[in-house]
């Protein structure tokens, strides 16, 4: 049988084919956006007693109501915005699964949407599965801020959605409050969709406020907000996320949850909304991942990797301009073969694969592991 490919130029992704390269090499796996290190055991129990309780069958489609009641307090407690629990909240399978069906639900062919480069690699494949078009930015190292200039200029009577990705996977930068002010400007009064990941937004260091679309008045009215239970509570894999927005675009997006998943996993559904009740269960992650982010950048201060510190995300880029020569793809393999040490080279998500000489290392892991991947980047 024959057929064509709806995705004929999609590969093996990344993440997939160098974590393969840790396994085989027995490899610090420092690629994939994983923790090593356990959940907290409340929540195991929690999870243990919805099983108990039997809520073992299908939850409501749009999900457990005592999840997505805590989710609309903690945006009011945290953001000062109301999001109605019974029309503008939906519990995901995951954040990517909440992302595909978003972009499934409101892109028709020929839409444009606007996406900033690097880029997280489910966008795309979304957008092309639904015959829309991907107009590219692409943001420049070191820095990766925005240039509103040029994204006024690709703005057009096709543009039916830009997403943004704040704190931004992989180069770990925060977008500020006037990066959302302009974005408001630029979408006021037109019928653009804002789709905002913001999957790590209790993970930003430095004592910076995470700039939610939610915060301004016109994005709020015109965004989806995703987020991710498995980034905030490290149980990436739960694959349980949650997306919020105004109820004339949730009843639109349930039209295809309904039938892309039906419904998330129950008893952690229920586990979450017992979880929540006690805001420090997310409140003091930042800090958290700021002791490991400083940890691992001290520990690493005297090789020859240069680098900005990560604003938020769990990830760090390391310039190894100063090393090699080699593309970042290559000195990524070598990294694993020969060091046995697996990081993302971040060419795979720019634009015309751009080799800036960076690579991404995830430091969610535990201090041990982190010393010994130091020692692994100071010996080079």
């Amino acid at each position: 049988m024959e057929h064509n490919s709806k995705l004929p130029n999609v590969k093996t992704t990344i993440f997939t084919v160098m974590g393969k390269l840790a396994k085989e090499h027995n490899a610090i796996n420092l690629s994939q956006g994983f923790p090593d290190f356990d959940v907290d055991p409340k929540l195991i129990e929690l999870v243990t007693k919805a099983m108990k309780n039997g809520f073992n069958q299908y939850a409501p489609m749009q999900g457990a109501i005592e999840l997505r009641e805590q989710i609309s307090i903690k945006f009011d407690d945290l953001y000062n915005v109301n999001y109605n629990p019974e029309t503008e909240i939906t519990i995901t399978a995951g954040a990517t699964q909440a992302i595909f069906t978003i972009i499934s639900t409101f892109i028709h062919q020929d839409d444009e949407v606007i996406i900033f480069k690097p880029a997280y690699d489910c966008y795309e494949p979304a957008i092309e599965l639904n015959k829309g078009k991907s107009i590219l930015i692409q943001l420049e190292a070191p820095n990766y801020s925005v240039d509103w200039n040029k994204v006024k200029e690709h703005i057009s009577s096709k543009t039916k959605m830009i997403i943004i990705n704040t704190p931004h996977n992989p180069s770990g930068s925060v977008w500020s409050k006037q990066d959302m002010i302009q974005l408001e400007a630029l979408v006021k009064g037109t019928n653009i969709i804002v789709l905002s990941d913001e999957v790590y937004e209790h993970i930003i260091f430095d004592e910076n406020p995470h700039q939610s679309v939610c915060k301004f008045l016109y994005l709020k009215e015109q965004s989806f907000v995703v987020a991710s239970f498995g980034k905030t509570f490290h149980t990436t894999g739960w694959k349980m996320g949650y997306c919020v927005a105004p109820a004339k675009f949730m009843y639109e997006f349930r039209k295809v949850h309904q039938f892309n998943v039906f419904c998330a996993n129950h008893p952690y559904q229920i586990a979450f909304a017992e979880y929540l009740k006690n805001p420090n269960s997310y409140l003091n992650i930042n800090s958290f991942y700021q002791d490991k982010r400083d940890f691992f950048l001290n520990a690493i201060k005297d090789s020859r990797f240069k680098f900005i510190p990560s604003s938020g995300t769990y990830f760090q880029l390391l310039d190894y301009s100063a090393i090699t020569n080699e593309s970042d793809i290559k000195f990524a393999q070598r990294l694993v073969k020969e060091y046995r040490l697996a990081a993302i080279p971040i060419s795979v998500f720019n634009t015309n694969h751009n080799d800036n000489k960076m690579l991404r290392f995830c430091f969610a892991k535990k201090k041990e592991t982190l010393e010994r991947a130091a020692e692994i980047l100071c010996d080079i």
